[in-house]
């Protein structure tokens, strides 16, 4: 194979009982022939034929062994069940392809396409202009309506927005009635993230953990979604949250063994991460604190953590891990930053920026939960990697 020995190529080996015939000759000849070189050849050393792929058509090498493959010679179909036997393969027009399928691809001219997307579809005249956080309220656990609350910070003072809206949808969450119409419920959220988006920081990032509220079939993390994409913030990526919890806290099946009206169950939850004005977020590479094999880990969209266990512990319903508001915050944000829970529940946002060296403001309209907040904060060691 002409310049083959330069290319990088699948070999497989297939042994020879006895030397070659004159028909089995005449069939390697025939499959070099019909296959172009730099994508498949046999070559024979009088001992065993090595068939060198990168790519090949199966459907063409079915055609090739019926015109070659007659009476006693069965060589090409012995070859043919060594190229099927192997696992590991991509598909490019029609043909397996055996060399670099898995290579990433990169995207060309990626610092253009960042900026006109912002430019065309993310248009928004954020301001640049970043503030500092006001002392008042760094490190603070606030008891109080989250609304009211971030109306009393400047614009652009905060880094990361890490939080989980309260559910309110059968689950007893403090004082806070769980049967409220859904249409002033997310009236109201959306105006809290409304506040979140405007004391955000320019190329800060907004990152919420919530599931679909399937019990009434709405698609809160969509609708969560449109709204941030509305007011002109970046779309960063979705991950999901994996639980492996199967008993997904409801046994109902709906219709059984009927496609009548078939309950779905979920063992995850998702991410929605946002940017506000650019993708990149400016910050001192020396307080980034992302250890390599964890980062190559973490960009991947699924993380498969189990749920918090500590709930009753803590007398909060609906908890995530510790581990979760850690790879976000080492994720997408560095020591030193200011992170913001305005649902901040039992505090584990807090705890998790006190132990990875961040600030952070959490606030609750529940006292109890902001007592309990509070606690945990005095036994949380501060720079505590081992979460």
């Amino acid at each position: 194979m002409a310049n083959q020995q330069d290319q990088s190529y699948k070999s497989i080996q297939v042994p020879l009982s006895t030397p070659l015939t004159e028909e089995e000759r005449g069939a390697i000849a025939g499959f070099n022939e019909h296959f172009h070189h730099s994508d498949a050849c046999i070559v024979s050393n009088g001992v065993s034929l090595e068939v060198r792929l990168r790519e090949m058509d199966m459907n063409e090498l079915d055609r090739l062994i019926s015109n070659f493959d007659k009476g006693n010679n069965f060589l090409l179909q012995k070859i043919s069940e060594e190229v099927r036997s192997i696992g590991n393969f991509g598909i490019r027009s029609g043909k397996r392809v055996f060399v670099g399928y898995n290579r990433e691809r990169k995207v060309k001219n990626r610092a253009k396409k960042e900026a006109n997307r912002g430019k065309y579809y993310y248009a928004k005249d954020f301001s640049k202009q970043n503030k500092s956080f006001p002392e008042a309220y760094e490190n603070k656990i606030i008891c109080g309506d989250s609304l009211e609350v971030l109306k009393k910070l400047p614009s652009n003072c905060v880094d990361l927005v890490f939080t989980s809206p309260p559910y309110n949808f059968g689950l007893d969450y403090a004082d806070n009635p769980d049967d409220v119409n859904w249409s002033a419920y997310f009236d109201t959220l959306f105006e809290i993230f409304d506040e979140c988006i405007r004391v955000l920081k320019y190329g800060g990032r907004i990152v919420v953990n919530v599931q679909p509220l399937f019990s009434d079939y709405i698609p809160s993390h969509h609708m969560i979604s449109a709204h941030f994409i509305k007011r002109g913030l970046i779309w960063k990526g979705e991950i999901l949250w994996e639980k492996n919890n199967y008993n997904c806290k409801y046994t109902a099946w709906g219709s059984w063994k009927s496609p009548s009206n078939p309950y779905l169950k979920y063992t995850w939850e998702f991410l929605e991460v946002f940017c506000k004005g650019s993708l990149k977020k400016e910050g001192d590479k020396e307080n980034a604190d992302v250890l390599g094999d964890d980062f190559k880990k973490w960009v991947y969209g699924k993380w498969s953590l189990a749920p918090e266990r500590s709930m009753k512990e803590y007398g909060h319903p609906a908890m995530f891990p510790e581990s979760l508001a850690k790879r976000a915050m080492q994720l997408f944000s560095f020591q030193g930053d200011l992170v913001l829970d305005p649902f901040v529940g039992a505090g584990t946002t807090a705890v998790v920026a006190k132990k990875t060296g961040r600030r952070w403001l959490g606030v609750d309209i529940s006292p109890e939960y902001c007592e309990t907040a509070e606690k945990r904060l005095l036994s949380a060691v501060d720079s505590d990697y081992l979460i």
